[in-house]
């Protein structure tokens, strides 16, 4: 007579599960970019908060107006003293700041001043119609992201 099975799984059933589950999570990352826009526009809209955060610090540490350099064209934002900051190309990047501060028709800043002050701004990432506002107060130079939708 042959003895009873224990209860469980064996090492290949295991195995195989895990070579399944490897494959399925390889391909997500796409997949949930694709089926959930406003996780990217967050995640996004939390990488330009960092950026200018650490502009706005730079600032008051080394006593002199710094600068966070936004190309929309290019999606990408330059923080003085750090690596470049790419955004994602599928989003709509629109940046709103005082007119001293354009560079060209394709670029411009949002600046920080030695007293945490700024010259303000707005920096708006979406899409399809809704993503994340991340705005600076020109007085106290305050950093803040809020939920964002087309008028």
């Amino acid at each position: 007579m042959r003895a009873a099975r224990a209860p469980g799984f064996t090492l290949v059933e295991l195995l195989v599960v895990l070579a399944i589950l490897a494959l399925v999570l390889t391909a997500l990352p796409g997949v949930f970019s694709a089926a959930l826009p406003g996780v990217e526009a967050k995640a996004a809209a939390r990488r330009t908060v960092a950026a200018l955060r650490l502009t706005r610090e730079r600032a008051i540490r080394e006593a002199r107006a710094e600068a966070l350099l936004v190309r929309p064209a290019t999606h990408r934002l330059e923080p003085p003293g750090a690596a470049p900051v790419q955004l994602p190309q599928r989003l709509a990047l629109r940046l709103e700041t005082a007119r001293g501060e354009l560079v060209g028709a394709r670029a411009g800043a949002i600046r920080f001043f030695p007293d945490g002050s700024s010259s303000g701004g707005r920096i708006v990432l979406s899409a399809e119609g809704r993503g994340y506002q991340v705005g600076v107060h020109w007085l106290t130079g305050r950093v803040r992201m809020a939920p964002w939708s087309a008028p």
